[in-house]
């Protein structure tokens, strides 16, 4: 069974520590980005989540949203995925995420997500 809480690492070096598990399979917590990232201006900042029911999906699907702690800009990712637990019972996450960043007019929308 696959559980989220705990302290995650990506093959990028970030970093994301569940340090709430709830009975409604909401969590929290924070998340740090890696070296990848090269931004300096990028702060610990902190998650919101959920996972399916790990009764109904041993191998549930989440979503977590991070708000970033930011100097001078705001941007939130939201990251969508599976927990998967292999032969070896090693737990593994694997995500896709999107990053929005706010812009000053909707002519520079076309911009704003990654």
């Amino acid at each position: 069974q696959c559980l989220l809480s705990g302290s995650w690492r990506s093959n990028t070096g970030c970093r994301m520590v569940v340090s709430t598990l709830g009975k409604d399979s909401r969590f929290s917590g924070s998340y740090l980005p890696g070296p990848a990232a090269g931004d300096s201006e990028l702060l610990t900042s902190p998650l919101e989540g959920s996972q399916q029911d790990t009764g109904l999906a041993p191998q549930p699907i989440f979503s977590f949203t991070v708000n970033w702690r930011l100097r001078g800009t705001a941007r939130t990712t939201v990251f969508l995925g599976q927990c998967y637990v292999d032969t070896n019972r090693e737990e593994t996450l694997h995500a896709l995420w999107l990053l929005r960043e706010a812009t000053d007019s909707p002519a520079e929308d076309w911009k704003a997500t990654r």
